[in-house]
């Protein structure tokens, strides 16, 4: 597989912390956020050509991913990662952006509405993680954020993972395949070292705590919500997760995408059009 980086800026944060983004488009604001073992290439590939014909269209690496620098596993929670993606937001002089976000990045916009209702258009939350519960990535990643972690990573590094991660990315799809297209140019190797892979058992250590913040404060949502699901999601159930949230959450939308699985903004682009088309329309400062 072969990599093909987006070109990035880089927001300079605070004590270190960087944000790094790209951008194509023109008019009202979109953020797109991704999820795990992913860069913003995962979005961009699958979302900006649609998006940005109507959008001006910011993908971020979301905190300590691709080339956005935090600092340690202070900085993964999530509600903490949305205060650092509403820095570089508001550094852009972004304006009533729409947070859109993919799984572990469903999770984050839906806290960064949450957190900054005042401040954004709405949140489209695709496969979103909406609830704490025991998951995959706390077995296989977790170990590694503990002391000497990053000694076991580079171990799996070396051993495990080669076999492991293609297969992770790879079940993300099903029940489809993976398309060619995504296979050549997503950067894997970006999101596979062994830094990240510590990286990603941070976010796995910090996920309950912000997953439960967010269960809490649904009922309390003051922003437009759309989410959408496959119903054939093997990586986040869609009953337990984004259709429960949806009617937990006031006034929330929810889409039933039929026949797919986990990565629906590779399958169903223009679903997820549909809906930032109706987050725009909901709020009368996007015209």
């Amino acid at each position: 597989m072969s990599e093909r980086l987006v070109p990035r800026s880089t927001i300079d944060l605070h004590e270190g912390r960087t944000l790094a983004y790209a951008e194509a488009g023109t008019g009202s604001p979109v953020v797109l956020i991704h999820g795990t073992l992913m860069s913003l290439e995962d979005m961009w590939l699958g979302l900006v050509p649609h998006l940005a014909e109507r959008f001006r269209v910011i993908a971020v690496d979301r905190p300590g991913h691709g080339f956005s620098r935090r600092r340690g596993a202070a900085d993964a929670e999530l509600w903490r990662q949305a205060a650092l993606i509403r820095e570089g937001v508001r550094a852009l002089g972004l304006e009533r952006p729409i947070i859109v976000g993919h799984s572990f990045g469903g999770a984050l916009a839906l806290a960064y509405g949450l957190r900054f209702p005042d401040e954004i258009a709405g949140v489209v939350a695709l496969a979103p993680i909406c609830f704490p519960e025991p998951r995959l990535e706390h077995l296989l990643f977790g170990p590694r954020a503990v002391p000497g972690g990053r000694f076991a990573s580079d171990l799996l590094g070396r051993t495990m993972d080669p076999a492991l991660l293609p297969l992770l990315w790879n079940a993300m799809f099903l029940p489809a395949t993976m398309p060619p297209g995504y296979a050549a140019a997503n950067p894997f190797g970006l999101a596979g070292t062994a830094d990240q892979l510590v990286v990603e058992g941070e976010d796995a250590a910090g996920l309950m705590a912000g997953l439960i913040r967010n269960a809490l404060a649904y009922p309390a949502c003051r922003v437009p919500v759309r989410i959408l699901g496959g119903d054939s999601d093997l990586v986040v159930s869609t009953p337990r997760h984004g259709s429960w949230a949806s009617r937990l959450i006031p006034g929330a939308a929810f889409t039933l995408l039929a026949g797919t699985g986990h990565m629906l903004h590779h399958q169903h682009p223009e679903a997820v059009l549909n809906a930032v088309r109706a987050v725009a329309g909901h709020d009368p400062a996007q015209g």
